[in-house]
């Protein structure tokens, strides 16, 4: 997954420990529900507590974590309200983006969205659903690239670690996965033609897609939801 480190690139202890957490609940591998304790990050880790506990604040600012006050910290569980919340922003963000590249007429990088998507095909073909799942992050963020828009994929990252949950929970068959690409091609074509009724429509039913999505998820791993 996409290191999420401070914005003036310097690495620092707290940004290590939080990338790693960060990641490792984004992709399951620390399940909704565990326990999380300062000592044993620290351990794990080799660093002091005080880190630890900073990036704990952090993910808890984020609504990954749970920090109880002379209890285990918990890794929260998935919320329906934190998941339409964060497609309502992204929705709204992406959508103004479109209109922005529609207006401008400018040439998009054609070079780097069709290596993505070409290794986008690969990874659905070899059923490689972590690197698809960064290529996804990766293909959005262009699309705010070709808006000059670095600060709305700003918006966009922060608030879809929940998402990303979800995603890595039911979009992990090849059909769901190509399900995605083919979303991601029509979109990259109708931009290149400046449509934006078209590709904010699509965009719409993209996103739209997460209803089903979360239904199936919650039925198939009940006890991953809180809500």
């Amino acid at each position: 997954m996409y290191a999420l480190g401070n914005e003036f690139g310097r690495r620092t202890t707290v940004d290590e420990v939080f990338d790693r957490l960060h990641a490792d609940i984004v992709t399951l591998k620390l399940e909704p529900g565990t326990r999380m304790s300062e000592v044993e990050i620290a351990g794990q880790f080799n660093v002091s507590r005080q880190p630890v506990r900073e990036a704990f604040i952090r993910l808890s600012n984020m609504k990954l974590l749970e920090i109880r006050p002379q209890r285990a910290t918990l890794v929260r569980k998935i919320s329906q309200s934190h998941i339409m919340n964060s497609r309502f922003i992204r929705t709204a963000v992406e959508i103004e983006v479109i209109r922005r590249i529609c207006a401008s007429k400018m040439d998009m990088d054609s070079v780097s969205f069709d290596e993505n998507l070409k290794r986008q095909k690969q990874c659905v073909e070899s059923m490689n659903v972590d690197d698809f799942h960064d290529l996804d992050y990766e293909f959005h963020h262009l699309i705010c690239r070709a808006g000059d828009a670095e600060f709305a994929f700003d918006t966009i990252a922060g608030n879809k670690a929940h998402l990303d949950r979800l995603c890595m929970i039911q979009l992990s068959s090849q059909p769901a996965l190509s399900e995605v690409r083919e979303d991601h091609a029509e979109i990259y074509d109708l931009l290149k033609k400046h449509d934006e009724t078209g590709t904010i429509k699509l965009i719409r039913h993209h996103l739209g897609r997460l209803d089903q999505t979360f239904n199936a998820a919650r039925e198939s791993h009940s006890d991953y939801f809180e809500d």
